[in-house]
């Protein structure tokens, strides 16, 4: 048979010619074809119109349902929360308690859920308490504001400008090697060292700023000892506990240590303190008097941190010669203080002066300005540092919080709520004494171990000073009791600014702060409770 016309070399040309022209007939038809079928799939009666319109539809809505869900599964706790709070508005009102009352107490409700559970940033809480207030409360919005600004947040503010003005001074390798040269190269030594430095540094500064200074110090003894973290697992324990619970036992030493003491000072001054009344004096607790009465709980807990650390953990490295030598090294490339580190002390010394000497007449919180506005003046920190090392956010939360709690108190919400919790403590024998000192205790340490301690303050420290006068106690007692077990936030890692910094490093598992946290608990109530005891009363409490 012979092969089609074209299909073969030896085709002839008139063939060729035909079979050409029938391809380009055939390319043709079939561009035709394409095009018709292009022009009937755009007809809106085509059935492939049709389907397809509808996996379009389909797939949208499949989206938008995804990322209705992701938004309201991210943000269930804060619906949660705004339900809570409708439902107690529209309950009844309880016997006892003022309509006022009851809705700063549900405002307080839906903040503490807020404060523990985070579905919305915390600044955002301190503004839906702002316009709380004012729509709910129906209390002037200028009179809002005002509440807002007192001594007691200007002192919050300005000891976090000068936080981030003493972090620019990189002094940590220097703390190193002082805190060497102070303890040899034995480790137990060092590590109670580090808890000393820490402790003496946040007691003053605050511990989420030492925290942040002293990380860099004991990362740098951990590297210079071996660089397998699992080689060191033990001492990276011991040294970076000793970093956290050093700054949290010290952050109750003075009233610059935490928020949670300044809060409370502006507590005692708003409940107790009468300038008719000579006797009220004693609820205006200035620098030093703070410091009378909470610092030596500090340094009993000291050499505390240092003993539990070491029978919980055990370090493979019994002495830490090798990272001396290094950090020796170090220090010598380094070079001796500048100009700038010693006057950046002198301020600092000056300002402690200020807070010791004249808090009582001008405000802590006036000194503490005028702290930040001497480093800005001397150039030791720029505008711009200060600007974005403050955490905003946090001097509103506080700021909204303290104007909570006065609202407690005003419309006898917090009087309310202190009733009713002795009335529950009764028949346990805990509606006084010793007794109401380890319930009011205990439930602050289960507040703070799930919110920031000076939110726990902020909430519980209205209820406990009522507490204390309906039980007729002394609201001295109360409320220092409720100030120092705001830190003993030992248990989580977001109990405090401290122990999320040194997770941070990467050495520590959750369960390590539950493995030590618990003695650490046990070991500081039991030295408050004896302080409680005997000493405060001694001095006045």
């Amino acid at each position: 048979m012979r092969l089609a016309a074209g299909a073969g070399p030896t085709a002839r040309p008139g063939a060729r010619t035909r079979a050409n022209m029938m391809v380009a007939a055939d390319a043709t038809r079939g561009e035709f074809s394409l095009v018709h079928d292009s022009l009937q799939a755009h007809e809106p009666s085509g059935q492939w119109s049709v389907r397809l319109r509808r996996k379009g539809r389909h797939r949208l809505l499949v989206v938008r349902a995804q990322l209705n869900f992701y938004y309201f599964w991210e943000k269930r706790w804060f619906f949660f929360a705004m339900a809570v709070g409708a439902l107690m508005l529209y309950l009844p009102t309880p016997p006892g308690l003022t309509p006022e009352g009851w809705v700063v107490l549900t405002m307080s409700v839906v903040a503490t859920i807020l404060f523990i559970t985070e579905p919305i940033p915390l600044p955002t809480v301190a503004l839906l308490i702002i316009c709380g207030q004012v729509l709910l409360l129906h209390i002037e919005s200028t009179r809002v504001a005002q509440s807002l600004m007192t001594d007691s947040v200007l002192f919050i503010m300005g000891s976090l400008m000068l936080a981030v003005a003493v972090v620019k001074q990189k002094l940590d390798q220097r703390i190193a090697w002082l805190i060497v040269r102070m303890t040899g190269t034995r480790t137990s030594s060092i590590c109670f060292g580090i808890s000393l430095v820490s402790g003496l540094l946040a007691s003053f500064v605050g511990e989420h700023t030492v925290a942040a200074m002293m990380l860099p110090v004991g990362l740098t003894l951990i590297t210079l000892t071996s660089k397998d973290r699992n080689a060191v697992a033990g001492l990276a324990a011991v040294i970076l506990f000793s970093i956290s619970y050093g700054c949290s036992v010290a952050g109750i030493g003075t009233p610059s240590g935490g928020a949670r003491n300044a809060i409370m000072i502006g507590y005692w001054k708003e409940f107790f303190y009468d300038p008719a009344n000579p006797e009220t004096r004693k609820f205006i607790i200035d620098y030093v008097t703070w410091m009378v009465y909470a610092y030596p709980i500090f340094l009993l807990q000291l050499p505390m941190v240092t003993v539990i650390l070491f029978l919980t953990f055990r370090p493979e490295h019994q002495h830490l010669s090798r990272a001396v030598a290094r950090l020796r090294a170090q220090m010598r490339l380094e070079g001796p203080m500048t100009p700038a580190n010693w006057v950046a002390i002198i301020l600092f010394l000056l300002i402690l002066y200020g807070w010791i000497f004249a808090s009582s007449s001008i405000g802590m919180g006036t000194v503490a300005i005028l702290g930040a506005a001497a480093f800005l003046i001397a150039g030791l920190v720029r505008w711009e540092d200060v600007n974005s090392g403050v955490n905003w956010g946090v001097v509103l939360l506080y700021a909204a919080a303290i104007s909570l709690g006065v609202q407690m108190k005003e419309t006898g919400a917090a009087q309310w709520i202190a009733e009713g919790f002795l009335r529950l403590l009764s028949p346990f024998g805990a509606d006084h004494g010793i007794g109401l000192w380890v319930s009011v205790s205990a439930l602050t340490t289960i507040v703070t171990n799930t919110m920031s301690n000076g939110a726990a303050v902020a909430v519980l420290g209205p209820i406990s000073l009522k507490m204390a006068v309906v039980a007729e106690e002394s609201p001295l007692i109360l409320g220092f009791i409720t100030a120092v077990s705001s830190s003993f936030a030992y248990l989580t890692v977001v109990g405090t600014p401290a122990c999320t910094i040194v997770f941070a490093a990467g050495y520590l598992k959750p369960s390590d702060f539950l493995k030590v946290g618990w003695r650490m608990v046990l070991a500081s109530t039991i030295i408050m409770l004896v302080a409680a005891t005997v000493y405060w009363p001694l001095i006045g409490a």
